[in-house]
């Protein structure tokens, strides 16, 4: 028997940050998030000598273990540790034998989920596998739970639920983790358009987003007005960009995407740097209406709206900078498990 699962990575296109506590608690947050043809990859095969192994392809780490039920965290692959904990603990109260390979089709810290969506492909193949009753809020919430909670990983909720759902999504955050995922009936014309003009741009950096998130939860907790007031217009902006997609109004998501970086940069010092702001320059000087940082921000990807025939212009004038531009496009489904 092999049990395999893949779930989808996601661009933020508004809002983004407004899903982080402790402002989605107290104000509430308004995110709308698309998946894309990247996804996170999980495979168990089952074994009979009580061992447990780990292999992350990408990362060129294998692990394994002789019979437990709880693996001690250490800072090695971590992710696949803590989720093990919490399925033995929560669902089948005794040791596994598996073997678990997993691997990812971008880096860890680019700024498209990566680590959220990892989780919840390899939560969808151990739901697969044990046959656990799980729907997609439910799932959801216990990748997040995993990260937020269990492996005390500081970040918003969006991406477990965008990985989980697929497509394009309108969500909104409120206390006591609250989420409501909205999915957008958006036309396969404006989709398509939006894929073409939409430049992913790989800076060839990657960070830590748990600092930079930790800074803007410190910035609302110390009541820091300029950051709060910042969160306050991307959550605006979310309705914006929700109102610009379902209208087929492509023109205007250059402008949204612009209002949005430049409140974005308030809300942490380390969410933008000079290379960053050179790139968004530069790309801007050559055709783009707007952009952003994808993700926490910092470094990692960066997308560009580019407008009628601009998308080559701007790709041409960003390859001094060293990084590349990655094809895409826009994807329905989320999750997807199944086993042969």
């Amino acid at each position: 028997m092999i049990v395999r699962s893949k779930a989808p990575l996601r661009l933020g296109l508004a809002g983004g940050g407004t899903d982080v506590a402790p402002y989605s608690d107290l104000y509430g947050g308004a995110i709308l998030n698309a998946t894309i043809s990247l996804n996170a990859y999980a495979t168990i095969v089952p074994r009979n000598d009580g061992k447990i192994a780990f292999h992350s392809i990408d990362k060129g780490e294998n692990i394994e273990f002789e019979p437990a039920t709880f693996l001690p965290i250490d800072g090695k692959l971590s992710l696949h540790k803590g989720i093990y904990n919490r399925i033995v603990s929560e669902f089948v109260k005794q040791p596994l034998s598996f073997t678990l390979s997993t691997s990812v089709d971008a880096p860890a810290g680019s700024g498209l989920g990566t680590s959220s969506t990892l989780v919840v492909a390899i939560l969808g193949a151990f739901a697969e596998w044990l046959k656990l009753p799980l729907g997609e809020y439910d799932l959801a919430k216990l990748a997040y739970d995993i990260e937020r909670i269990d492996l005390n990983m500081a970040g918003g909720k969006q991406d477990q639920y965008a990985a989980t759902f697929g497509g394009v999504n309108f969500m909104e955050f409120s206390a006591n983790d609250k989420v409501i995922v909205n999915p957008l009936r958006i036309k396969d014309i404006y989709l398509n358009e939006l894929a073409h003009n939409l430049v992913l741009f790989y800076t060839q950096t990657s960070r830590l987003s748990s600092k930079i998130i930790e800074a803007q939860s410190a910035n609302v907790i110390s009541k820091n007005q300029k950051s709060i007031d910042a969160m306050h217009q991307l959550k605006k902006q979310s309705v914006m960009m929700k109102e610009a997609l379902l209208k087929g109004n492509l023109n205007e998501i250059g402008e949204i995407l612009d209002f949005g970086w430049t409140f974005k940069k308030q809300m942490a010092d380390e969410i933008s740097n000079p290379l960053l702001d050179e790139l968004y320059e530069t790309a801007k000087a050559n055709g783009a209406t707007g952009g952003k940082i994808s993700g926490a921000g910092g470094g990692g990807f960066m997308i560009f709206y580019c407008p009628g025939d601009n998308r080559s212009r701007v790709i041409e004038s960003l390859k001094p900078f060293g990084g590349e531009a990655k094809r895409y496009e826009f994807t329905t489904k989320g999750l997807v498990t199944w086993s042969f």
